[in-house]
């Protein structure tokens, strides 16, 4: 598992493309608009890819919603978790702040309109878009979004958001019912 330093945290240096939970259960893949909205709905966990390519999983892993990100039988593989609010806020902190933080944190390749960061932290955070509650797709190539582990309310969390456009990190509360990339931090 490729993964970076970055002043005293360890993160995942890609996306997390598990459809495992720790303990071995499979987490469903939510093929259709149908499937993704249904357990969104019952608060069961999903995943997908992109416009359901796996080409796309190659790239940008998989994306999940928040009931995947916080099932107690564990997505993050062993030794690893999903970062917190708090953590992520360290993250980009250390990073010299969110105004200049994501274009560290994007990849040298790959964001839309020449927005391609410098990748100076070695986070290569990819553009991978994301899915809306209702199952469709948007902004592969102009947003990036990862999930936190922290609750904002009973139907959101706490996310970070990278743009095509600025050198921005975005930190914002998110549908549950969405999918969002996500990225492991060393326990």
């Amino acid at each position: 598992m490729e993964e970076v330093q970055i002043g005293t945290q360890t993160w995942m240096a890609k996306n997390l493309d598990v459809s495992k939970f720790r303990n071995g259960d499979v987490i469903p893949e939510a093929k259709t608009a149908e499937e993704w909205k249904a357990a969104s709905e019952k608060g069961q966990p999903a995943w997908c890819y992109y416009d359901n390519n796996p080409e796309n999983g190659k790239i940008y892993g998989k994306l999940y919603n928040w009931y995947a990100v916080n099932d107690l039988r564990g997505l993050a593989p062993k030794g690893w978790h999903i970062p917190t609010d708090g953590e992520w806020t360290s993250l980009t902190n250390y990073l010299g702040g969110s105004e200049i933080a994501g274009a560290k944190m994007k990849s040298k390749t790959g964001w839309y309109g020449n927005g391609n960061g410098t990748n100076s932290s070695g986070f290569n955070g990819l553009p991978g878009g994301y899915r809306l509650v209702y199952g469709s797709f948007n902004y592969i190539g102009k947003t990036g979004i990862w999930w936190s582990s922290s609750e904002g309310s009973a139907s959101s969390a706490w996310d970070r958001s990278l743009n095509y456009g600025d050198g921005d990190v975005y930190r914002s509360l998110g549908s549950k019912r969405s999918g969002f990339s996500v990225r492991c931090l060393r326990d």
